[in-house]
């Protein structure tokens, strides 16, 4: 199975999509309170050519004989100047996804790594994501990779008087 891994183009929109979509779809069953099916394309094609032209945005696509398998999206962000924080540039992994008949076979490890190196070329020090904690799978894909837990976003619901529900 020869993968090659390679940034991401403009006649990539459609198959982008159909992936980002299995992505969604994911979230949008497990937190049906955060994500919902959008009415229209499951990414605008404005975000899309944004996401191809800015220089601090990765977005990698894994190809198999001409079919998109798999892609990550990432972002380098430097810190805000708070004399608490250590200055610093890192990257953040906003999404990843394989399809699901790649799953398992080392596709996200490949992507990954490819955002390794990428990230390194553009001066981080560190690469963040974020993953919800219904998503088992890719929490114990980070984790082989070597990723460890560093923060816990929490959150809880309101009822419209404000009070928790």
């Amino acid at each position: 199975m020869k993968v090659v891994v390679r940034a991401a183009t403009a006649d990539d929109y459609d198959a982008l999509c159909a992936l980002f979509g299995e992505v969604d779809a994911l979230h949008r069953d497990n937190l049906p309170q955060i994500f919902q099916k959008p009415t229209g394309a499951v990414r605008e094609q404005e975000y899309y050519r944004g996401l191809l032209t800015d220089e601090n945005v990765g977005l990698f696509v894994a190809e198999m004989n001409g079919e998109l398998i798999g892609f990550i999206h990432v972002a380098i962000k430097d810190t805000p100047p708070i004399p608490v924080l250590v200055p610093r540039r890192y990257a953040i992994v906003d999404n990843i996804g394989v399809k699901p008949e790649f799953r398992g076979c080392g596709i996200g490890s490949t992507l990954m790594h490819r955002v390794h190196e990428w990230s390194i070329a553009k001066g981080a020090t560190a690469i963040e994501l974020n993953v919800y904690e219904f998503n088992e799978d890719a929490i114990n894909f980070y984790q082989g990779l070597g990723y460890d837990t560093v923060s816990r976003k929490m959150g809880m619901a309101l009822d419209k008087a404000g009070a928790a529900s």
